[in-house]
């Protein structure tokens, strides 16, 4: 996490920015993916949706406008002098408003299993639905996760423990994976 950020080495490191993309995640994955354009990554998985009167599987955002944008604040400043849809998303801590940011590691991690989007045994959680206190800080080895790390745990109304990625004050992603594969950390 950072608080607003103030000082020129800040303001160019390069970090996972929460933003929002209010009404636009269509217009904001195709201008970032332009020319122009940051890396970026919206959560999505299969859902059934009925346009004009058709029922469809589509692939659709977990969260409606949200995005995650990895760039320094200062491009994602620049960026937004064009094109003025994104939003920082923001918290109210005691040292006052600070950007959400989520540490590299952890979001690969989070992208190795949210970009599962086949897979019916990946979950998607609320951040005060999941209490990771509970569980065991792992690392994966091997199979499609190798090198995710997260939290071993029992996932309500779920048969087996899973691997938990929480990205703190966001969203939590949860996949079943096999207990011989897992590490546990201290």
């Amino acid at each position: 996490m950072s608080t607003i950020i103030t000082s020129r080495e800040e303001i160019e490191k390069v970090q996972w920015f929460v933003m929002s993309a209010y009404k636009n995640e269509r217009k904001a994955e195709e201008k970032l993916s332009g020319k122009d354009g940051l890396e970026y990554f919206i959560p999505k998985h299969y859902a059934v949706r009925v346009y004009h009167g058709v029922k469809s599987r589509r692939l659709v955002p977990v969260i409606p406008n949200l995005i995650f944008v990895h760039a320094s604040q200062k491009q994602i400043t620049e960026f937004k002098q064009s094109y003025n849809f994104l939003q920082f998303v923001m918290w109210e801590k005691s040292t006052g408003l600070e950007y959400i940011t989520v540490p590299d590691q952890q979001m690969d991690s989070f992208i190795r299993i949210a970009s599962q989007h086949e897979e019916e045994t990946t979950v998607y959680y609320k951040p005060e639905e999941i209490d990771i206190q509970r569980g065991a800080r792992v690392r994966i080895h091997g199979g499609r996760f190798d090198g995710v790390e997260g939290v071993f745990m029992q996932v309500k109304g779920k048969r087996n423990r899973r691997v938990v990625v929480m990205l703190e004050g966001v969203m939590a992603v949860a996949a079943e994976v096999h207990p011989d594969l897992i590490e546990v950390l201290k």
